[in-house]
């Protein structure tokens, strides 16, 4: 089962938003409906910039981490922003950059969790950065490959270092035999 994305969600008044970790259309609209206790079964879901309807596992999948999806019940529309910004209160300017981590688990079972970093510089330009971590098993499981390749890489090296230095004083010829244990 392929690992879950996080995304944004909001309702059709743009009054509660909350953050949801899926793998699939099928289980956003299940976590969805819960998150937002809607009971009616019949719901849409569309991009909040646009209204785009998402109905396709092959279109969700190829959106981005951290979309911002409205979820519409029954006869509710999309309808668009004030300027094409969710009206909110605008923050008193602090400075010139502004840097957010978002520490989360896509998993109850992840050993650290996923970071995401995301620094804004003058409002204009941003930058982000996600970092997914392997859960203990994973890590453990590489740490140990680590030491074994480590392991075969010195004993390939102190095996033909040796070789080296016995052609070196000349007690090694081709048929892959000490001269020194021919003489006794």
């Amino acid at each position: 089962m392929p690992a879950g994305r996080p995304f944004r969600v909001s309702n059709a008044s743009r009054s509660s938003r909350k953050g949801i970790v899926a793998s699939s259309l099928q289980e956003l609209l299940s976590k969805t409906l819960d998150a937002f206790v809607i009971t009616a079964g019949i719901v849409t879901l569309v991009l909040e910039e646009d209204g785009t309807v998402v109905d396709t596992e092959e279109f969700f999948k190829s959106l981005d981490d951290n979309t911002h999806f409205m979820v519409l019940e029954n006869g509710q529309k999309w309808t668009q922003t004030k300027n094409g910004v969710v009206a909110v209160r605008k923050k008193k300017k602090m400075g010139v950059a502004n840097i957010t981590f978002d520490l989360y688990k896509l998993n109850p079972k992840d050993f650290i969790g996923c970071l995401n970093i995301k620094a804004t510089f003058y409002e204009i330009y941003s930058i982000s950065y996600d970092i997914k971590c392997m859960g203990a098993k994973s890590v453990l499981r590489k740490v140990l490959q680590l030491i074994s390749h480590a392991a075969q890489i010195t004993g390939q090296f102190l095996l033909y270092t040796g070789t080296y230095m016995l052609q070196l004083m000349g007690e090694y010829d081709e048929d892959d035999m000490c001269t020194r244990s021919r003489r006794e």
